[in-house]
């Protein structure tokens, strides 16, 4: 079976979204700066970049995100859902399946553990990317889900919005650090959560 791998792109303050989060705007006042690296808001990603862009759903079997991220992103994704595999929404809202070309939107009104459970039987032995948003993220290292973080720090401060780790995941996590690549436009992170420090 793959690993359950968190996948987020935080300011160096910790958020991961400015404030006013909506449908016209996805990250709130943060715009698309937090995924300069990307290629986003003009810019040109490195060859670092793109390899980390490339790792984020090259092993991946399916994908676990919150309804928020779902609202306001699902506009955005196009004809194909973005993701091109499945996909398995946290909500309390229940709804039919999505099916947007090869990503299949399936809401989960069982909770976080159910959404991963679901995620990891469709994976196989491919992984679980958590994609957020943050509150997700924090439920799943709260209920001790999560086998490795990847964030890619970017360089901007945001003052305000939603932090990535707002609130306590619980028990002290031991990490691991696996890899460390900087580029002008992010810093890329790996870390695998410790066996048996979670």
């Amino acid at each position: 079976m793959g690993n359950v791998v968190v996948e987020m792109s935080p300011s160096v303050d910790g958020y991961v979204a400015g404030t006013g989060v909506s449908v016209e705007r996805p990250f709130g006042n943060a715009g698309v700066r937090l995924h300069r690296w990307l290629g986003f808001d003009g810019e040109t990603p490195t060859e670092a970049d793109r390899a980390a862009a490339e790792r984020v759903f090259t092993g991946a079997g399916a994908v676990v995100i919150g309804r928020r991220m779902f609202d306001v992103g699902i506009g955005l994704w196009g004809a194909d859902g973005a993701f091109g595999m499945p996909v398995f929404v946290v909500t309390s809202r229940p709804a039919d399946v999505l099916v947007k070309g090869p990503t299949t939107f399936t809401f989960v009104t069982e909770g976080t553990g159910r959404a991963v459970e679901l995620a990891r039987e469709t994976a196989g032995e491919l992984d679980v990317v958590v994609n957020g948003g943050a509150d997700v993220v924090q439920q799943c290292l709260a209920a001790g889900l999560v086998d490795e973080i990847r964030l890619h720090v970017v360089p901007v401060l945001l003052g305000s919005g939603t932090r990535l780790f707002e609130r306590p995941v619980g028990e002290q996590f031991e990490l691991e650090q696996t890899a460390a690549t900087a580029t002008p436009l992010a810093t890329h992170l790996s870390y695998r959560v410790a066996e048996g420090k979670a």
